[in-house]
Parts: structure tokens; sequence; C-alpha cells
């Protein structure tokens, strides 16, 4: 039974346990199998791990210091197979980076500021660029605060993400085969996509095309996932991502539809108005819908939103100073994209909140070797 340190936070509607470089390579063991081990991930129920059971709350992030100048810290994020004992590594979590930046602000891997603190990121995934900007004041590091998010009412600590220059983190380009709009084969015959990469891979397809209108309650809208999840493999090889003997990615690229704004009552029962939000927006996660919307997938909208010709730009409303307001089954999240400076082209931010959950020595079960 091997021992492991570890936190479990909750950044904005994911839960993401967050484990030190040293402590990883300390435990002398493969990594994947170190975390298929401790999250229990062969199990769909994950009894005997700490994973969730759902794709939002079956994921890890490990966190070192940053030798590279103008960077605090570097961190590698996992999405756990759930009744899937593989570890995907290809994509990024904006709601786990949420959790990383706290993290590094109570374990101190970057100076406090007397009033906020910005921790600047690296994900060693695919190379993108965050800063977590939290209140720290009195030089001291926040256990609780009152901001909440769509998708929980639960306060945290708030936390201003921001994604710099987002645009082709993965593939180097924001559109990957050179078009707007492509055309996939998919199990109901051909459709019209925009392959987008900004914070994340993104195959952006029209809900129209599934006979849905962006309004749709989850259970509706999980009717759509089997066709969407067909195409998340066509959109991998046209971007690139896979190659046809690959092993099949149920985490990149992010999948899922848009539609002009329409009136719509969300998960919690609120009653959302057409012109409340800008874009109407259901995303897959792993092979699920998505509760809300990960927030690499919303970098992926807005950057698809303010380029002409896509679907999303077709079906957005348009705005004159970078905000859009997407339209979810948790409420709607507000993205703002901000000109850039010497750093970056451009930066996308968005308000989260986070709150460390437990500190914790986790007994990890490491299989004998065959």
């Amino acid at each position: 039974m091997l021992r492991l340190r570890g936190e479990m936070i909750r950044g904005g509607t994911s839960k993401c346990w967050i484990f030190g470089h040293d402590d990883v390579v300390a435990a002398d063991v493969d990594v994947d199998i170190l975390l298929l081990a401790a999250f229990n991930a062969a199990d769909p129920r994950q009894i005997d791990g700490v994973g969730g059971a759902s794709s939002t709350t079956s994921k890890a992030a490990i966190v070192r210091p940053s030798a590279e100048p103008g960077t605090d810290i570097e961190y590698v994020f996992a999405q756990v197979g759930i009744g899937d004992e593989r570890v995907e590594w290809a994509g990024n979590c904006g709601n786990c980076a949420t959790a990383v930046a706290l993290y590094a602000v109570h374990h101190g891997l970057v100076p406090l500021g007397a009033k906020t603190t910005t921790v600047r990121m690296l994900n060693a995934n695919t190379g993108a660029r965050l800063t977590g900007t939290i209140p720290t004041p009195g030089g001291v590091a926040p256990d609780e605060g009152a901001a909440t998010v769509p998708g929980t009412a639960a306060p945290g600590v708030p936390v201003l993400l921001g994604f710099e220059d987002p645009a082709g983190s993965t593939t180097g380009t924001a559109l990957p085969t050179g078009r707007p709009i492509d055309t996939l084969a998919g199990p109901d015959g051909v459709v019209e996509v925009s392959l987008v990469d900004a914070g994340a891979p993104a195959a952006l397809f029209e809900a129209k095309a599934f006979g849905l209108d962006g309004s749709e309650p989850l259970a509706r809208f999980a009717e759509a996932v089997p066709a969407l999840t067909t195409l998340r493999r066509e959109a991998a090889l046209a971007m690139g991502l896979a190659r046809p003997d690959d092993p099949v990615s149920h985490a990149v690229p992010k999948v899922g539809v848009v539609a002009p704004p329409v009136a719509y009552r969300t998960a919690h029962g609120i009653e959302v108005g057409a012109d409340a939000y800008d874009l109407a927006v259901r995303m897959v996660s792993m092979h699920a819908p998505h509760p809300a919307i990960g927030l690499t997938s919303a970098v992926a909208l807005a950057t698809a939103a303010a380029t002409p010709g896509t679907l999303a730009h077709r079906a957005a409303r348009p705005t004159a100073d970078g905000t859009l307001r997407l339209g979810t089954p948790a409420g709607v999240l507000t993205t703002r994209t901000m000109p850039g400076n010497s750093r970056s082209s451009s930066t996308v931010l968005l308000r989260r909140a986070a709150r460390r959950i437990a500190r914790a020595e986790l007994q990890v079960p490491i299989p004998a070797p065959l």
C-alpha cells in the first residue's frame, strides 16, 4: 500500500486532486498506474478510490515550480478513466487550472502580494499559458470566499482566470484545417463542423443538425452524444490530433453544438431569457453531456464566435466589447477577450471560484507486477 499526499480542490464546477511533483516522483511508480489505482478507475463507480464517477470529478493535476522566466508553476492535467483503465494526457482543464492557482498560493509557490496575487502557469500538456489572480489581503492566502459560478451555489475564493494567447495552443493555429467550416461523415450522413483550436481543440456543430435548438435539458441532449462521439474521432483525424491507428480519445477534441440564443430553463430550474446571453452551447464531456461547460471549451467558443465564417460566429449575437455570454445547462457563463500586451496577443478572461475541500494522505493499492 503506497501513501501519497494530495489535496482535493473544487475549481469552478470540477473537483480536482492536486499532487506535488516531488511526491509523485517519490512514489517511484508509473504515474498512469498510480492514478488509475488511486481513483479506482477500473470501477465505473470508483467506489474504492478518490474518483467521483463523473468526468468533472475524475481529474488530477501534478504541480511543480517552474524554472522558466516569467512562469511561476508548471502543471500536467490528467483526465482519469471511469470504468476504463486509461489516463488521458492530451488536454487541459481550466477548472483544474483554477484549483492549481489556489494550491500554488496556499503552498507558497509564488510570492503573495499585499492585495492580490497572480499565479503565472504553464500547462505542460498543451503548452498553454494561464494566469490565476486571487485576493490575498495583507499577504495572506484565503481559505474561503463568497464568489460563485453557474453550476454550483457553493461559494469559494474568487479567481480571475486568464488564458493567454490561446489560439493554436495545440495545433499551432486557430483553424487547424485553414477553413472556418468543414464537413465530416457522421453516422447519419455528412454534417458541417467548425474545427477550432483555442484553449483546447474543439469540434463545434450546429444544434439543428441533430434536431436540437440549444435549449435542451441534459437528458435530451444525451440522445445526440453517440453521434457526436463518432464525429469526435473524425474531427481528431481532420485536425491532425490523431492518426487512423491511434487509440480513440474521448477527451480531445472537445465536442459540442451551438445555436442562436433562445429562452430555456437551467438544470436547476432557473429561467433564462433569450436576451440574457449571446450563444447557446451544449458540450460533451468524455461520454456524457457536460453539466455546465469546460473552461477550455468556453475559450474555444469565444475564439470561434469572433472568427468570421464559423458556425459559432453565424449563430452568436454580435458583441462589441470582447464579451461573449454562453448559455449552458448550468446557466450563463461570460467570457471576455482582452487585447494583447508584450506577453500575448490576447487574453480570454473568466471569473471562477475555488475552495480547498481536503488535505489527505491517500493509501493507494498498487497492483503487484505480473
